[in-house]
């Protein structure tokens, strides 16, 4: 019984799914024709090729068109000039959802006494037509026409006279606000559209002083820009995409008749600037004729015309971006001296006898290098070598660039010394005895592949009679000559101590210092010895010695664990070292007893370093038979020392001076 009541209800539930399934369609349908019996226009609005707005009462009349779809709205009369897309769109998207509030036929108005004059529409006060190219009906051009009325007296509604002019619709007023927008507002007042993203060239012609035109091409690759003309080298992305942006931002300033503005005032018939921009499949070009008026302190307004436009206007150009195109062979060019990617430099020649070489890094390590230094007999010497300074090293040489400065006269003059010298201004400039010569190794691509870039790059730097605080570099194989700045020898050194690892050592994990001493080298009492006993540590050994001296015995054996260099003075140990210019013998003699088993037992060494007195306010040198080497200690290590060595003729604070006895007074 239960079973069946089961199914009943279950019936019956499906039977009422059923039902509220269909009266929800059929409502659907419902709205959906509702809402087509109010819209007024189809696929008349689809593909529109040109629109026309023409003002009855004044007889002006506007007309916007374009050739295809795809291509962008321009304004054909009474200006030929590009169409603002946004108040284009603005009028396509009323007449897409263009609704009637209510309509009633034309041939009713006669029965109730009323003709269409009496709402605005014989004529009509503004008609509108507007036409499409259909694919299906061969390609013949169909127009649509509408003519708007007055307003209604109620509700704020628009009368318009349907296309086929049977019937008058009530529509609401936005329509005739779009249409009512005017010149100003549906006339485009940007001069180049094309977005800096999609650019692909830059071109610019530029009158020159002998009255012909220099022509000045950048072509984007990739991420890359370079010259095309009049020269082939690198262009700038920076300055390049700075002055599109630059020439994105510019604006119409007025639109001129002819009479305001005749050929011999413009001079565009003999432009001053051509600017051209290509992009996707669209080429933008601004004409520059002369200034209206005395440039101002920040812009200068010129006359101006688009290129396949013959309106007149004026525009108001940055001088900084007036100044950067008209020498854009000079502000659009790459500074740099070389082009190469630091990451894929593999070695380093900074003199015949000494190289810097990477080392291969582990699988998710970082680089390494070590320098290679040649000795006779086709022998080498290899150190480790510091990352940091190496990685320095790369990046100035990646950051040298050109540099402007001042000529024989005292005027500026750019760092673009010559684009094709001869060989005889080669040897002026000192490259036959170049005072550097770097070579870089790069990394090749894959087997199979060509590489992006050469094998080598050479980097010469040469200094003349000629030059004032700047050096002359160029690239070997290519006739470009830079001007840098003076201190770039200085920048790029080519001692092998100033590219040393700077850790000389590191004692492992396991290793202990077991004994150590500090003794002056003329035979007096040691200023510090002790040797650990069996299971003695350092911390019980020091327990008994004052907190300052205690501090700096700690210090001491920390920086002997891992002993750094702060820069290095020679490659290689001497038994005297310099002060003030004359050699002197070492001052202290610092040992070091390493048990590299540990505390248990194990081999055994002994580190020595030779110290110098202290030598200023921060410099102590330290010279190592060990690592053949005399360097510069750290500030750390250097006061662990000063405070052994000179802490117990410390005479400390000097005392507070006594007060002056109070003066008698008179009985």
């Amino acid at each position: 019984m239960r079973t069946k009541i089961t199914l009943v209800l279950l019936l019956l539930n499906v039977a009422l799914l059923a039902v509220i399934l269909y009266t929800r369609h059929e409502r659907n349908i419902e709205v959906a024709l509702n809402a087509t019996r109010k819209k007024i226009l189809g696929d008349e609005v689809v593909g529109l090729t040109a629109i026309e707005i023409k003002n009855t009462a004044g007889g002006d009349v506007l007309r916007l068109g374009r050739d295809k779809t795809s291509d962008p709205w321009s304004i054909t009369s009474p200006i030929n000039w590009p169409a603002n897309d946004y108040a284009v769109q603005r009028i396509i998207h009323e007449l897409l959802y263009l609704e009637n509030e209510t309509s009633f036929l034309v041939k009713d108005l006669t029965k109730n006494g009323q003709s269409l004059s009496e709402y605005g529409l014989n004529p009509p006060s503004l008609t509108l037509a507007f036409t499409r190219t259909p694919v299906l009906t061969g390609g013949v051009p169909v127009t649509t026409t509408l003519g708007l009325g007055d307003t209604t007296k109620i509700g704020n509604r628009l009368y318009l006279l349907s296309p086929d002019k049977q019937s008058v619709e009530v529509v609401g007023r936005s329509l005739a606000a779009s249409l009512r927008q005017g010149l100003e507002q549906l006339r485009s007042d940007a001069l180049f559209t094309v977005p800096v993203y999609e650019v692909r060239s830059l071109g610019l012609q530029i009158p020159a002083a002998d009255g012909k035109n220099v022509r000045v091409r950048v072509r984007r690759d990739a991420a890359r820009w370079s010259f095309e003309a009049p020269i082939v080298t690198r262009a700038s992305k920076a300055a390049v995409e700075v002055s599109v942006v630059g020439l994105n931002s510019l604006r119409v300033g007025r639109f001129l008749s002819k009479t305001e503005a005749p050929a011999e005032r413009t001079g565009l018939d003999n432009s001053t600037l051509r600017v051209t921009l290509e992009g996707n499949n669209r080429r933008e070009t601004l004409v520059i004729g002369q200034p209206v008026a005395a440039p101002g302190p920040d812009a200068t307004e010129f006359y101006a015309q688009l290129e396949g436009r013959d309106q007149v206007f004026t525009t108001a150009i940055p001088n900084k971006l007036a100044d950067s195109l008209h020498r854009a062979q000079e502000t659009l060019r790459d500074t740099r001296v070389l082009d190469f990617d630091p990451a894929a430099v593999t070695a380093i020649s900074l003199a015949p006898d000494f190289t810097l070489q990477r080392l291969d890094a582990p699988t998710g390590g970082s680089t390494s290098w070590q320098i290679v230094i040649r000795t006779g007999d086709q022998g080498s010497q290899t150190l480790p070598a510091d990352t940091d300074h190496v990685n320095n090293l790369l990046q100035r040489l990646a950051l040298l660039q050109s540099t402007p400065h001042l000529g024989k006269d005292g005027k500026p003059e750019s760092g673009f010394l010559s684009d094709a010298p001869s060989g005889a201004d080669l040897e002026n400039w000192g490259f036959n005895l170049p005072a550097r010569k770097i070579t870089l190794t790069l990394a090749t691509a894959s087997a199979g592949a060509v590489a992006a870039t050469p094998a080598q790059i050479t980097l010469l730097l040469a200094i003349s009679g000629s030059s004032t605080g700047f050096v002359q570099a160029r690239e070997e194989g290519k006739s470009f000559v830079y001007a840098v700045p003076g201190d770039t020898l200085n920048e790029l050194p080519v001692a092998p101590r100033l590219y040393r690892e700077r850790t000389l050592r590191t004692l492992p994990e396991g290793a202990q210092i077991t004994g150590l001493s500090l003794t002056a080298t003329d035979n007096t009492a040691p200023v510090y010895a002790r040797q650990l006993a069996p299971g003695e540590t350092w911390a019980t050994a020091l327990a008994a010695e004052p907190a300052d001296r205690r501090a700096a015995l700690a210090s001491l054996l920390s920086q002997l664990r891992t002993l750094r260099a702060k820069q290095f003075v020679s490659d290689t140990f001497t038994p005297t070292t310099l002060v003030d210019g004359q050699p002197k013998p070492w001052q202290y003699k610092l040992e070091a007893t390493l048990a590299l088993g540990g505390a248990t037992g194990g081999q055994t060494a002994t580190s020595t370093l030779m110290l110098s007195e202290r030598l200023g306010g921060g410099t102590q040198l330290a010279g190592s038979q060990e690592f053949n080497t005399v360097f510069e200690v750290e500030q750390t290590l250097l006061d662990a020392l000063w405070s052994l060595t000179y802490g117990p003729r410390d005479p400390g604070e000097p005392a507070a001076p006594k007060p002056a006895p109070a003066a008698a007074t008179a009985p």
